[in-house]
């Protein structure tokens, strides 16, 4: 029983992560609407929030694969605006509620879009991948982050929070491949491999980047207005 289910969650990801636009969302709609994902609806105090109400410093946020809006809902309103952009609607639906329920609505914004082709229209002080970095296929972890570097503000940075463990210390290989390129290939300013919580990662990174991006980050960290 444990490989067939285990065959199965591989070939899930697999398409997911391969397949076309239009059929991933078919699956991703369905199993929105059969509240497959509900056990997930309530993640208040994430590992994740305190970076970014740091880095996002009451500025602009892009969430890639936002879901059903946890980040938008849950963190605190330290942002200027929020972008969530996922595949589902039907997770897009309920976004919108909890949104309009918590009075975040004027600052907070959700598109349906498959995110390894979106282009976003503005620039963003973060640029958040939680756990959605596993639906981009391997080979193309550096170029979609390359792709999405553009859209970055002087300064800005990437977060991306996922799990390259589990509670028994075992490495998931290939959430491990994608940390590695990331390490290989982008600027780690944090790193955070968390002990409890099923052992999430939390990576803040930015592209390899001249002294003078490096200075204007520094000087918004500390409060300042960014050169």
């Amino acid at each position: 029983m444990y490989i067939i289910e285990r065959s199965i969650r591989f070939v899930r990801g697999f398409f997911l992560s391969y397949g076309p636009s239009n059929l991933k969302r078919r699956v991703w709609d369905k199993e929105y609407s059969r509240e497959k994902w509900n056990f997930a609806d309530n993640t208040v105090g994430d590992c994740v929030y305190s970076f970014l109400e740091r880095y996002a410093a009451n500025g602009d946020i892009l969430d890639i694969g936002c879901g059903s809006g946890n980040t938008a809902n849950e963190m605190t309103a330290a942002y200027k605006s929020y972008l969530g952009v996922d595949i589902s609607e039907v997770a897009l639906a309920k976004a919108r509620r909890r949104t309009e329920a918590n009075g975040r609505q004027d600052k907070t914004r959700f598109v349906c879009g498959d995110f390894l082709a979106y282009v976003p229209t503005g620039r963003f002080d973060v640029i958040l991948f939680r756990e959605s970095m596993y639906h981009v296929p391997v080979g193309e972890v550096k170029t979609t982050l390359d792709r999405y570097s553009a859209y970055l503000k002087d300064g800005g940075v990437f977060i991306v929070r996922l799990f390259a463990g589990d509670r028994e210390h075992a490495i998931k290989h290939r959430p491990a491949a994608m940390l590695g390129i990331i390490e290989a290939d982008f600027d780690v300013i944090e790193k955070r491999q968390y002990a409890d919580l099923g052992h999430p990662t939390v990576l803040v990174f930015r592209p390899r980047c001249s002294p003078v991006a490096s200075g204007a980050l520094e000087t918004k960290r500390e409060g300042g207005a960014p050169s």
